[in-house]
């Protein structure tokens, strides 16, 4: 198979290394030719919307497309190797399982894990967290425990904690935000205890944008004696993330922000954690031996993967992430900095426009997303009349209702970026938004 312009381009160019390629504001060669040298490969970005324009999708946070190198994978699968992994001796079982076991290596590869076995596929990263507090937090914490979380976590990390103190008595409490939007590093110090059990907390907010200090956080918990999980859905796509350099004890990834599948997604765990956790689900696969009245557990990672899995999800998952290699997560990072620049000024020239989170002034590293608020304006309206235009944003809480209450709104508008997005379609989007806010301040 020809390989795709990005694969050439990641090929032939090598890697930008070092801060010039994490912080300068001058755009790089490499970097300024990602969008034009991948769009080719994801079919859905070319199509039209209504009347006639061109479709601009600017909802990557909420999940990502796919290139072609992705949909090829799960065709190859389904069409030439489909089979249950693991449980047949036949040839298509075999190489069913060679490839899903290859995708979990790819996934280990991708976070920098000691080895295969501390990846643990799930559903999606929430079923990852669910995992963790079903298992070690169930095993592990008692009345009078605390769990630290922060006010900005996604819904997906609240609600597993939630039911967790419900059930065990557990202390759930909460780190606050700057006057910027970013993490409150004095609070989170301040509320760290000698009770404080865990720390669970996102690597990038999906609402604010703000890139959090996972390693300084994983210093100060471990200090307490308290373990680390990482949400990363929001910068496993956007920057080099590798669990070593943060120093964390879980994290959870989701296929679907990865380029790949969804119904698929990963838990990252030191070995000696899981091996020490309980199963999480029983049935076929995460057994070794089955009695009438007692069982025995499989092996990591398959004591937590109970039934047959989503095989031909995780291969695409695989490929997802070899393409992202292909492309370089450095490269990636620094192309979405200068669009996140140009998206955050276009939106600090609009009248009434307010921004959540750190400016890139602020925090250079932040997300490639931007929530914001128009005064007198309902963020739904917003995104159906961009929508008109074939712009599509996100609109609501974003999974992120505690943090919206905080900020005295009930929702927000989000436009997300990702290395395929052009300057040109930041540029129409902002325009649009000004249209956007004429046609409604004018009929309201």
């Amino acid at each position: 198979m020809t390989a795709s312009p990005a694969l050439r381009f990641a090929s032939a160019s090598g890697s930008i290394q070092g801060s010039a390629a994490m912080g300068d504001s001058a755009v790089s060669p490499a970097a300024e030719n990602l969008a034009a040298l991948t769009r080719p490969d994801f079919p859905l970005l070319a199509q039209t919307a209504c009347l006639g324009q061109p479709l601009i999708y600017l909802d990557h946070a909420a999940t990502s497309q796919k290139p072609v190198q992705v949909l090829e994978a799960l065709q190859r699968y389904y069409g030439h190797d489909n089979a249950n992994v693991h449980r047949g001796a036949h040839q298509l079982s075999a190489r069913a399982t060679e490839a899903f076991e290859g995708a979990r290596e790819k996934v280990a590869r991708f976070v920098g894990a000691a080895s295969s076995r501390e990846i643990v596929f799930t559903r999606n990263a929430s079923e990852a967290i669910n995992l963790v507090a079903r298992t070690w937090g169930e095993a592990n914490l008692r009345e009078g425990d605390e769990v630290l979380l922060t006010v900005m976590e996604h819904h997906s990390n609240l609600v597993p904690w939630q039911l967790l103190a419900a059930r065990t008595g557990c202390v759930l409490r909460h780190v606050g935000l700057t006057p910027s939007g970013e993490l409150d590093l004095d609070d989170l110090k301040a509320q760290l205890n000698e009770r404080t059990r865990l720390v669970s907390v996102v690597q990038v907010s999906n609402t604010l944008g703000c890139l959090n200090p996972i390693a300084e956080i994983a210093a100060l918990a471990h200090v307490a004696g308290a373990l680390v999980l990482v949400d990363a859905c929001q910068s496993l796509p956007h920057m080099p993330v590798k669990v070593g350099e943060l120093g964390c004890d879980f994290l959870v990834g989701s296929s679907h922000k990865l380029c790949g599948p969804t119904g698929t997604g990963f838990l990252w765990a030191r070995e000696a954690l899981l091996e020490a956790m309980p199963p999480f689900l029983g049935g076929g696969e995460m057994i070794q031996d089955v009695f009438l009245d007692h069982s025995s557990w499989a092996e990591l990672p398959h004591k937590f993967e109970a039934g047959t899995p989503a095989i031909g999800e995780a291969i695409g998952m695989g490929a997802a992430l070899d393409y992202l290699e292909a492309i370089g997560l450095d490269r990636i990072h620094a192309w979405e900095q200068q669009l996140t620049r140009r998206l955050f000024d276009r939106l600090q020239a609009i009248d009434g426009v307010r921004v959540l989170g750190p400016t890139p002034d602020q925090q250079p590293h932040r997300g490639a997303l931007a929530a914001f608020t128009v005064d007198g304006l309902h963020a739904n309206d917003i995104a159906a009349l961009l929508d008109s235009a074939g712009i599509c944003i996100r609109s609501g809480h974003h999974c992120t209702q505690p943090l919206h209450r905080l900020y005295g709104i009930p929702g927000s508008a989000r436009a997300s970026l990702s290395f395929t997005t052009t300057p040109e379609e930041v540029d129409r989007f902002a325009e649009e938004l000004v249209g956007t806010i004429g046609f409604l301040r004018e009929h309201s």
